[in-house]
């Protein structure tokens, strides 16, 4: 029987995990990991996701071994480190599973294809989860994810077969940030770690206990911490499957219904599926257009914001370093992102709203604030994260505008004002309602660092009045209108009922992603 390697990416677990088994099945295994360089230096990486991944390295190599083989872990160039090992070991096969990612992976992917034609390698990829690679119409891939989502859920193999020389092989060792040369955007990753156990115990603890006021809580900057599942780093770096996360949800809406509970733990269940659902969803648009990593998904919006950093004015960059460090001059927003700073962590409506305001009310245009947030989300997911910062600037011609007030949101979210004071300190004193606008007392002028807090970077109002005046000067054209239709036909959901009319499709409420 022939020797298998099976290359994990962006898939770190055992469990579930087709192209394993399907190695297992086939004769001797090898596992192996690569910390690739066009990964390691993205724009969006950052050493918190760098030390999740090491997470669930840890676990996967000690996990390989109790089944009798050696995950290998490299440093290198895909191509480069499978031509080493293939000289010295002549493997046969390839197992991967797909991965949706940057530009810098499908480029890869794309060499590693074309070296296992040259050395005869037989790559055997598998979909990951329900990303539908190839995809000609987005009609009917609703019930393809659902019947993907219901099948079994395959369990880890009970051994696996060694290559014959793997004694003679260094497995490789965990490497860090500083031995990698991976920058550091902030210092910390908050309190989210990594590996299949992890998973499986937030898992557990969400159906049986904090997610029952999910679908209530989950808004809240302050309750959405517990209530939320907090399974997207999992998700991202494939320590847990969708499909498990699926199925252990439904089997916990039958025991619910079998004891006749309903009320709001049903809610909840029902919520969290759609947004696995919605998951997928997302990524399935990047994997349908690439482009919408680089270009606008709606063409009609090209050349609305300065898209180019090295081209903006002083003004522009002040806005974006305002927002950026979390010192816009509105307490909410700040708060968000120097909360997302220092945990890598936010719940969807906030991360909407972050977007939201550099979009509209700072006018910046959605590839340097994808590029910066990417760094920052611990659970950073290509697909989902240019979908939806591209939905939440406007660009995709065939979602709701939703220009956030920042100071409503504060109100509406946090009206006692307590995440804003244990965020923003220089507000620590302010009392009352004053707190979400600080500079109406008048005794706030101007940003001191170190001291005081700013007044808006922009007032509100006035801006808000712009943007929507730029956005829909371009919406309202017939041309803009035809161009929706084509974006709807590529990538709009096929919700039952939905109208297929691009000129009134109204697209997905904006908490649309797994939390």
């Amino acid at each position: 029987m022939s020797a298998g390697l099976v290359w994990f990416k962006r898939d770190l677990r055992v469990e579930d995990h087709e192209p394993l088994v399907r190695a297992a099945a086939s004769g001797p295994v090898l596992g192996l990991y690569a910390y690739e360089p066009c990964v390691l230096e993205a724009d969006e990486h950052d050493a918190r996701h760098l030390e999740f991944a090491n997470d669930c390295l840890r676990e996967l190599q000690e996990e390989f071994a109790a089944l009798g083989s050696v995950l290998l872990i490299r440093r290198g160039d895909a191509v480069d480190v499978l031509e080493r090992l293939w000289n010295e070991h002549r493997f046969e096969r390839l197992y991967s599973h797909e991965e949706t990612g940057l530009a810098v992976t499908y480029d890869r992917d794309r060499r590693v294809a074309a070296w296992c034609r040259r050395r005869g390698v037989a790559w055997h990829e598998v979909a990951q989860h329900g990303v539908v690679r190839g995809l000609k119409s987005r009609d009917g891939w609703a019930r393809q994810w659902e019947r993907r989502m219901r099948a079994p859920v395959l369990a880890a193999p009970r051994l696996l077969e060694p290559w014959p020389n793997v004694h003679g092989l260094r497995a490789g060792g965990i490497a860090s940030a500083g031995e990698l040369g991976v920058r550091t955007e902030c210092e910390t990753r908050g309190a989210q770690r990594g590996g299949a156990g992890e998973a499986r115990s937030l898992l557990a603890s969400f159906l049986s206990e904090r997610g029952e006021t999910y679908q209530r809580n989950m808004s809240s900057p302050l309750a959405g911490w517990d209530a939320c599942s907090r399974l997207s780093p999992h998700l991202a770096y494939g320590s847990l499957s969708v499909r498990a996360a699926y199925q252990a949800a439904r089997k916990r809406a039958d025991e619910l219904r079998r004891e006749g509970v309903g009320g709001r733990w049903r809610g909840s269940i029902a919520s969290f599926e759609k947004r696995l659902h919605w998951h997928c969803h997302f990524i399935q648009k990047l994997e349908s257009e690439p482009d919408i990593e680089f270009r606008n998904m709606h063409r009609g919006y090209d050349g609305l914001r300065t898209e180019d950093e090295g081209a903006w004015s002083d003004d522009e960059r002040l806005r974006f370093d305002a927002w950026a460090e979390g010192r816009t001059g509105y307490p909410f927003a700040d708060a968000c992102m120097r909360c997302l700073r220092t945990t890598g962590w936010m719940n969807f409506r906030m991360r909407s709203m972050l977007v939201s305001v550099a979009a509209y009310h700072l006018w910046l245009h959605w590839r340097p604030l994808a590029r910066h947030l990417g760094r920052l989300f611990v659970d950073f997911e290509p697909g989902i994260h240019y979908s939806q910062v591209q939905m939440q600037s406007g660009t995709t011609g065939i979602n709701t505008v939703r220009i956030y007030n920042p100071i409503k949101q504060g109100r509406d979210q946090d009206p006692g004002g307590v995440f804003i004071r244990r965020w923003v300190p220089e507000l620590a004193d302010v009392e009352g309602d004053e707190v979400h606008e600080p500079w109406r007392g008048g005794s706030l002028f101007g940003w001191v660092p170190g001291g005081g807090y700013p007044r808006p970077i922009v007032e509100h109002a006035a801006a808000y009045r712009q943007a929507q005046r730029r956005i829909f000067a371009v919406r309202k054209t017939a041309e803009a209108r035809s161009e929706a239709k084509r974006v709807y036909d590529r990538h709009g959901s096929r919700k039952r009922g939905a109208s297929r009319s691009a000129g009134r499709y109204r697209g997905a409420p904006e908490d649309r992603g797994v939390a």
